[in-house]
């Protein structure tokens, strides 16, 4: 069984804020046109995931969530955060939430993915890197938080 890789999540996310919010017609709490600033968080979580792969890229080293890591990248964004590239779907979905208008359940889908995110990718990812570059990983992460 092919597994659920985060950016799949994260479109679907979007989906059901967009059919919550519009098709069930959802309170919105955020009056336009202040649920524009939303686009920036957009903008800004996406720049900030693009980052994050570039370094991967860079580095020519597997980016893929449940494949074993090569790689130990602690330079660029990753100084600041463990996990640039969840932050930045993390900070992209929030002002999804914010321009469709800021309901509760936008929000609440917001803080599932980020729940979900941190419990099944990052803990995964986690216990491969600790596996594969023992002690270096763990003082990798004492000096850098999981997200900000």
């Amino acid at each position: 069984m092919k597994k659920l890789l985060p950016p799949i999540l994260f479109v679907m996310f979007i989906v059901t804020m967009c059919v919550l919010g519009w098709a069930f017609g959802m309170n919105h709490t955020i009056p336009s046109p202040y649920n524009f600033i939303g686009a920036l968080f957009i903008v800004a979580g996406l720049e900030l995931a693009a980052t994050g792969k570039r370094i991967f890229q860079q580095r020519k080293t597997n980016i893929m969530t449940f494949d074993k890591p090569d790689v130990l990248i602690t330079e660029g964004i990753f100084q600041y955060s463990r996990n640039p590239m969840y932050l930045g779907f993390g900070i992209a979905l929030a002002g999804v939430a914010i321009l469709i208008g800021g309901s509760v359940s936008s929000l609440l889908l917001t803080a599932l993915f980020l729940l979900i995110t941190d419990r099944w990718y990052i803990a995964f990812e986690e216990k491969m890197m600790r596996e594969k570059f023992g002690a270096e990983y763990d003082a990798y992460c004492q000096k850098v938080r999981r997200w900000i």
